[in-house]
């Protein structure tokens, strides 16, 4: 009795290993629940708050748990889909391009902004300065905002390329509102930042983020052209996550952005005001561009 009673007990241990050691929990479950990581493009405390918000929406119209991130960088989220560790994540554009390359993540929604699929770069400089056409920026100085950023160095270096037009002294100035203050405050000859058209009679481009500080901003900083449209960056999916979840998540997203606390929690996180479905081909023209500058996303991001 007591070796039958023994026995039994190796036995009840044997299969509580086994059950440690082995398949990990279906995803999506309690123990794990679909990872959604948001890029620290903006102040992180605001981003975790209202991906709590997305998270709790998700729980409610859909069957699975979920868990919700804010990772350092960019880079982070881009290694995450080589680990598993992330499952959907909001991308900058450059950081899909390399999760896409090197471990198949794909795009299968993108962001609108006031009813745009698609923005632009500026260059923009002082109104009483010497440019007065793209061409017056040869030779001159000029500030972009960042090596990772589309519309503050790539589309605008791609647009110099073109032109044939080759800058003096080149600076990053990290921020798009940093760009604006250097030109208006004469610290630079022009500058690169995003682009959106004016709603209401006010810019609503990169000089409205310094209008409370600046308020002529728009009468002393005038744009003197904008780049080439590209698509509004990308929700991402990781390779081998299962269809039919991610069509639940990305179904119960277009459906929370369209309610009002949707539509504020977007706006709160990235200037989103919509979503809508996409495809990895609709990134095809930005991997050609930063092909002809002959620049590595990677690059860009490690910058």
């Amino acid at each position: 009795m007591k070796g039958s009673l023994c026995r039994i007990a190796l036995l009840g241990l044997a299969a509580i290993l086994a059950g440690c050691s082995g398949e990990r929990a279906a995803l999506g479950s309690k123990s794990n629940p679909v990872k959604i990581y948001f890029v620290p493009s903006t102040d992180a405390a605001a981003l975790k708050k209202n991906a709590k918000v997305i998270k709790a929406y998700l729980e409610k119209q859909t069957p699975f748990h979920y868990k919700t991130a804010v990772p350092a960088s960019y880079i982070a989220v881009v290694e995450a889909f080589g680990t598993k560790r992330v499952d959907v994540a909001a991308l900058n554009t450059f950081g899909y391009l390399l999760a896409n390359d090197k471990f198949g993540a794909e795009a299968r929604l993108a962001f609108r902004r006031f009813g745009q699929d698609t923005y632009s770069g500026q260059i923009v400089a002082h109104v009483d300065g010497p440019i007065q056409k793209l061409e017056d920026i040869a030779g001159k100085k000029f500030a972009y905002v960042d090596s990772a950023s589309l519309s503050g160095y790539v589309l605008p270096a791609n647009l110099f390329r073109e032109r044939g037009i080759k800058l003096g002294e080149t600076i990053f100035a990290r921020r798009h509102d940093n760009v604006i203050t250097m030109v208006y405050n004469r610290q630079v000859d022009a500058g690169a930042t995003f682009y959106s058209p004016p709603a209401e009679g006010l810019a609503q481009d990169a000089r409205r983020l310094v209008r409370t500080q600046y308020p002529d901003i728009e009468e002393k900083v005038k744009i003197i052209e904008l780049t080439a449209e590209v698509p509004i960056e990308p929700m991402v999916f990781r390779k081998g996550m299962p269809e039919k979840m991610k069509t639940a998540v990305i179904n119960a997203l277009l459906q929370f952005i369209e309610t009002d606390e949707g539509r504020e929690t977007f706006r709160a996180l990235y200037e989103v005001t919509g979503l809508r479905e996409a495809k990895d081909s609709d990134y095809d023209g930005v991997r050609k561009m930063i092909k002809k500058l002959e620049i590595e996303a990677a690059d860009l991001l490690k910058k």
